[in-house]
C-alpha cells in the first residue's frame, strides 16, 4: 500500500511539473511584448538582426489567435517593423502569415461579388464595433488591447474592394500588407466560422 501512495504521489508530482513547463512555455503577448523591448534591432550586425527577426517571427506563430490580436494592439512592435529593411519587411509578413492564409485568399476570391462584399462588410464592420462592445460591458479593453481595433483608410478600403483582395494583396508593400493583416486575420476567423458564408 506504502509503494502505491509512493507511486501516486510520483505520477502526480511528474504531472504538476509538467503542466506547469507547458504554462511557463506557453508563449503570450506579453512575453513577445518583453522579447521585443529587450532586443534593440538597429543596433545588431546584419547575422544578429536576422537570427533576432526569425525568433521573432517564431515567437509571433506560436500565439494563440487571441494572443495575436493583444500582440497586434501593442505598439512596440512597429518599432522593429520601422527599422527593418524592405526584405526583412517582406520576409517577416511572409513568415508571420498564418496557417492556412493563402487558401482563404482563393477561397476568398472564388466567392460570388455578393458574398465577398458581405464578408468584407462584416469584417470591417466587427472591428469598428470592438471598442464599443467593450464600452457597453464595462471594460476598458477590446481584443486588440486599450488602443482599439485596426482601421483601415478609406482608400486602402476601396482598393482591396475594387482590384479583389489576393490581387491587391499580392501588390501590395510590406507596409501595407501589414496594416492590412488583422483586417485578414479577422475575414479568414470570419470564413472559418462560416460566418460570412450564408
Amino acid at each position: 500500500m506504502l509503494t502505491g501512495v509512493i507511486a501516486f504521489a510520483v505520477v502526480w508530482l511528474l504531472a504538476w511539473g509538467g503542466y506547469q513547463i507547458a504554462q511557463n512555455s506557453k508563449m503570450t503577448a506579453e512575453k513577445l511584448r518583453q522579447y521585443v523591448n529587450s532586443i534593440d534591432l538597429a543596433k545588431l550586425s546584419a547575422a544578429d538582426r536576422a537570427k533576432a527577426l526569425r525568433e521573432l517571427a517564431d515567437k509571433i506563430n506560436a500565439l494563440s489567435a487571441e494572443e495575436r490580436r493583444l500582440w497586434r494592439a501593442e505598439s512596440d512592435w512597429k518599432d522593429w517593423f520601422k527599422d527593418m529593411t524592405e526584405e526583412e519587411k517582406a520576409q517577416f509578413i511572409e513568415a508571420t502569415m498564418p496557417a492556412g492564409f493563402k487558401q482563404m485568399l482563393t477561397s476568398f476570391e472564388q466567392l460570388p461579388e455578393p458574398k465577398r462584399r458581405k464578408i468584407i462588410d462584416d469584417t470591417l464592420k466587427r472591428l469598428k464595433e470592438a471598442p464599443q462592445t467593450a464600452l457597453q460591458s464595462g471594460t476598458n479593453s477590446t481584443a486588440y488591447g486599450t488602443n482599439g481595433a485596426p482601421t483601415l483608410s478609406p482608400e486602402l478600403e476601396q482598393r482591396v474592394r475594387t482590384i479583389g483582395l489576393k490581387t491587391f494583396y499580392s501588390q501590395s508593400s510590406a507596409q501595407t500588407k501589414a496594416e492590412l493583416a488583422p483586417v485578414l486575420e479577422e475575414m479568414q476567423h470570419q470564413m472559418e466560422s462560416g460566418r460570412g458564408m450564408r
